[in-house]
């Protein structure tokens, strides 16, 4: 049999899997809203499909004749229509992956790329062994953390919808009657039609509340049983071959993979996060997971149902079953139902105590609650501990297992919650402290803003090894300090209560000075974080730890001699080795770097300044933590995490890794607990991979890398950074054509988040968030963020060169072949910008630039942004010789097949914003504030996110 004929089921099972969806979407849209809106939808759709069929890009003139002659009344139903439609083709395309991966274990001797067994096998082949895996994974540190940027635009509603849908359609692979099969498509029938009929656009904004209570939707529907899950495969994989099932001990793995949030903690820039929403955000995991526990506990009690007439029990489990309060007589000679019933009524307990409310959902009986989630776990691992020595370790793998290794991983508290601030409101925070306690310097008062850097640092440094308070309970500070001091101290009252995993991380944004670090230090002991007296004890053991968050191109620069004079200080080097057990976490941003310096400029200072933290560690014996602040889009730092993790920098990685899932990314990993488990693997295989894949070949290599081509990289940074911010920052009116030409302001006035879109409530681009910027580019189908100033770039060097470089530019062009070949950087680099340039779509880019009411200004920065263009797609061929995903035929057609409905709903948003600029508006329902224009514009941002799926 061919090897491709799987690939090709594959494909033609998926273009069903969407024909079947879209056709059942056009049954309800003919059923709900009338032959007539059905056939306007029908025209619309078949003309975009025949223009796309016809290798045709940008302007459809059938297509925007079309729109144009929509009524008000019907844009809201073509928008809903072409959004729903991408919805459900995202619903295919995540089937269709768990699919693949399964046919691919079925029909494949390799095991696939990115698996958990293609890491063990490449580890194996380099003569790690499992016995090295397991010690490693007890100091391995994997942490995906859920952030609530505002680019995630779908409801808890329509994603629960989604799920369903989703686990309908995996029955139609089932051998089924045709009965059934009747059934099942009146089913899928009545999930679309609930869709339709269901509002996708929230009426309100998001508070941060609703933000916490979206993202624990993740937990329930894939969290808290993929990663368990995740643990037990890979513990199944260690395990030596040829051992019986009987023989498994069952004992939970390290918790070296766990989950992180900022969602209630995060107040940079938000001013809705407080003392309240952090007490809120621990409350409500703590719930989610303990009603989980209380449901796994409910469920072994009923199915261990070993009596004690047909086989033993440890003494230990037998006195555990004597103190369970169970009155049932049935269950009198089981005593491993007795023992849950007794674990339950704890549990039952434990929920009150730590989150004030009862939650268990059947009556029981007064008992202690648990101190520590390790206690609970004790009492779980006695009863393993009894079914492993009378023949049920096999019993335990059905169930209680998993139960052992989530409590391992997500203890009481579900997620560890970072607090982040930016450093300069930490600086007016001391400054009012320091002025109104009248803190004196060299004998004068303090007026800390306006002290130079080595002063201030004097002055913490004395403060922090000072044991009187410097917060007055009789002094009415300003509500700003108020609000920070009261934020802290809930943090430390929620570590005193859930233990000090729940929050463990303070990350400095902007962080410029090292100052802006000892800051922290000063608040923390301030606040009950850390105990005065701790800070001249040789060992303390108490704190948050101070992390770094470098964000612009400068910070990124000054990022590794701050680290080197911070790790210098005795009383953090102390701090550092006792409280953060020899490790420091430095954060880097992806995104101010982006909207800084341009893509190839952002990405080459995150990589020099990680190598250089790597040598400033090594130097200081402390082990390093990266956290990576990516994004969805390319961007941010978006593309494959698995082609990302094992691009880093040797050293870098080292087992220690944490970084963001943020926007509507996070639904397209999560959203499906097998994919999300997919994901998940992929995180864990390629940290095992950067980590202890042979590494003395790959840092020489690295190093050989660096000392033949970094002066290449520096060169074509510096010329792609002048064409950036030449264009940006340069160029006379562009502020003007960016707030035009987008829908920035219509995503600000979007529900989709808690955060403002702007730091200042200015319309100026230095001002703006990164987020929303590159979100507005991605919707407008321009998206330079992922590509402006490459083309210049390149084409520098080929042409001119630099000091260095060979002579000629044929010979300067095959070095550029060389380094994309040799350099797994620099290839992933042109890879991500490749699926950029592919999505990119400068005649519809062209048709919002139309919006610019300035025509001379609309010709001069959409011309610049062309020849970009142009430029960057001539020389990415040139330099690799293929064009635009023509090693990724399968991409290649998913996209296709995405744009025929992702171009009418830009060409439809650039009509509704020049409807809604010019004031055409159509009132909306007399309860509504929206007008009918509003509303579809915010409905096609929906939908052209959901087609581009990581445009956040």
């Amino acid at each position: 049999m061919k090897r491709a004929a799987p690939n090709a089921r594959e494909s033609s099972a998926l273009r069903n899997d969407i024909r079947q969806l879209g056709k059942t979407l056009g049954e309800v849209i003919r059923e709900c809203e009338g032959r007539t809106v059905y056939d306007v939808i029908e025209k619309m759709r078949r003309a975009a499909v025949s223009h796309r069929r016809e290798g045709a890009l940008g302007e459809n003139p059938v297509l925007e004749r079309q729109i144009q002659r929509l009524k008000d009344e019907e844009v809201n139903s073509v928008a809903r229509a072409f959004t729903y439609f991408l919805h459900l083709s995202n619903i295919a395309e995540d089937r269709d992956q768990n699919r693949r991966q399964r046919q691919h274990e079925l029909t494949e001797e390799q095991a696939m790329r990115g698996s958990l067994q293609h890491a063990l096998d490449l580890l194996q082949a380099g003569g790690i062994g499992r016995r090295k895996i397991l010690r490693y994974l007890a100091q391995t540190c994997i942490v995906p953390v859920l952030t609530a940027h505002p680019t995630e635009v779908q409801r808890k509603s329509t994603l629960d919808l989604h799920r369903e849908i989703a686990r309908q359609l995996a029955h139609s692979d089932d051998t089924l009657t045709a009965s059934e099969r009747q059934l099942l498509a009146q089913r899928m029938a009545g999930l679309v039609a609930t869709l339709w009929q269901t509002r996708m656009l929230r009426r309100q904004k998001l508070t941060v509340l609703d933000e916490i209570d979206n993202a624990l939707t993740y937990y329930e529907s894939t969290f808290l049983r993929a990663l368990p899950r995740l643990y037990q495969d890979l513990a199944a994989r260690l395990r030596p071959a040829g051992k019986s099932a009987f023989s498994i001990k069952t004992e939970a793995l390290p918790p070296f993979l766990r989950m992180g949030s900022w969602i209630g903690g995060d107040r940079d820039g938000n001013p809705n996060v407080n003392a309240d929403t952090l007490e809120q955000a621990v409350l409500r995991q703590s719930r989610v997971v303990l009603r989980h526990y209380l449901n796994e506990i409910k469920a072994l009690g009923t199915e261990l149902s070993l009596s004690r007439s047909l086989g033993t029990a440890s003494p230990e489990l037998i006195a555990m079953s004597l103190a369970s309060g169970d009155a049932s007589t049935h269950r009198v000679d089981e005593p491993y139902r007795r023992a849950f019933v007794h674990l339950y009524a704890r549990m039952a307990a434990t929920s009150i105590a730590l989150t004030g409310q009862q939650l268990a959902s059947r009556p029981t009986y007064a008992a202690p609650a648990y101190e520590t989630p390790q206690a609970f776990q004790q009492d779980l691992q006695l009863i393993a501990d009894s079914l492993d020595q009378h023949h049920g370790s096999v019993i335990a793998q059905l169930r209680l297992a998993g139960l052992i290794q989530a409590v391992s991983i997500f203890g009481f508290h579900l997620a560890t919650i970072d607090l982040r601030q930016s450093s300069d409101v930490h600086e007016r925070v001391l400054s009012e402290l320091f002025s109104a306690a009248d803190v004196r310097l060299n004998g004068k008062q303090v007026q800390y803003s306006k002290l130079p850097e080595q002063e201030r640092i004097a002055l913490l440094r004395r403060e922090i090894a000072e044991t009187r308070p410097l917060v007055s309970p009789w002094i009415d500070y300003s509500a700003e300090t108020r609000k920070e001091l009261a934020i802290l101290r809930m943090a430390a009252k929620c570590r005193q209560k859930f233990g000090p995993a729940v929050i463990q991380q303070a990350v400095v944004s902007h962080t410029e000075t090292l100052s802006d670090l000892l800051e922290v230090l000063v608040l923390q002991q301030e606040t009950g974080l850390i105990s005065p007296t701790s800070a001249g004890q040789r060992a303390p053991r108490d704190g948050l730890m101070v992390v770094p968050l470098f964000e612009t191109i400068p910070d990124l620069e000054r990022g590794p001699e701050i680290m080197n004079t911070w790790l210098g200080l005795s009383d953090v080097a102390r701090r550092v080795r006792h409280a953060q057990d020899g490790i420091q976490e430095v954060m880097l941003g992806y995104s101010d770097s982006n909207k800084d310096g341009g893509y190839l400029t952002s990405n080459w200072a995150l990589y020099k300044a990680e190598r250089k933290m790597v040598e400033v560690f090594k130097h200081h014996k402390v082990r390093l933590r990266l956290f990576h602040g990516r994004g969805g889009s390319v961007a941010r730092g978006g593309g494959p995490s698995f082609d990302a993790i094992l691009a880093q920098p040797p050293g870098t990685v080292n087992g220690q890794i944490r970084l963001t899932e943020q926007g509507e990314v996070i639904q397209g990993k999560y959203k499906d607990a097998e994919v999300g488990r997919w994901h998940l693997e992929n995180f864990v295989a390629a940290t095992l991979e950067a980590s202890l894949a042979p590494a003395t070949s790959g840092a020489a290599s690295e190093d050989e890398n660096m000392a033949r081509f970094a002066f290449i990289l520096d060169y074509m940074s510096d010329v792609a950074e002048q064409s950036y911010r030449k264009l940006v920052y340069g160029t006379r009116g562009f502020n003007d054509y960016f707030f035009a030409s987008t829908p920035i302001l219509e995503i600000a006035g979007l529900n989709i988040g808690s955060r403002p879109a702007s730091r200042k409530s200015t319309q100026k681009i230095e001002d703006l968030r990164a987020i929303p910027w590159g979100f507005s580019w991605a919707q407008c189908r321009v998206m330079l963020t992922g590509w402006y100033g490459m083309g210049s770039a390149l084409k520098a060097y080929v042409e001119h060169g630099c000091e260095g470089s060979p002579g000629s530019a044929t010979r300067r062009l095959a070095q550029l072949r060389e380094i994309a070949a040799a350099w797994p950087f620099f290839r992933t680099l042109l890879s991500n910008m490749e699926q950029v340039l592919a999505k990119t779509d400068l005649g519809i880019g062209r048709r919002y630039a139309a919006l610019v009411p300035d025509a001379r200004l609309r010709r001069r920065v959409f011309t610049l942004i062309q020849a970009e263009y142009d430029l960057t797609l001539e020389m990415f061929r040139r330099v690799t010789r293929h064009g635009l995903l023509a090693q990724d035929s399968q991409l290649q057609a998913a996209l296709n097949e995405r744009f025929a409905y992702i171009d009418p709903l830009n060409h439809l948003q650039v009509e509704l914003l020049r409807r809604h600029r010019m004031g055409r508006d159509a009132p909306g329902p007399a309860n509504e504030e929206e007008s009918r224009s509003q509303r579809a514009i915010h409905t096609t941002i929906n939908g052209i996110a959901a087609g581009l799926r990581n445009s956040g």
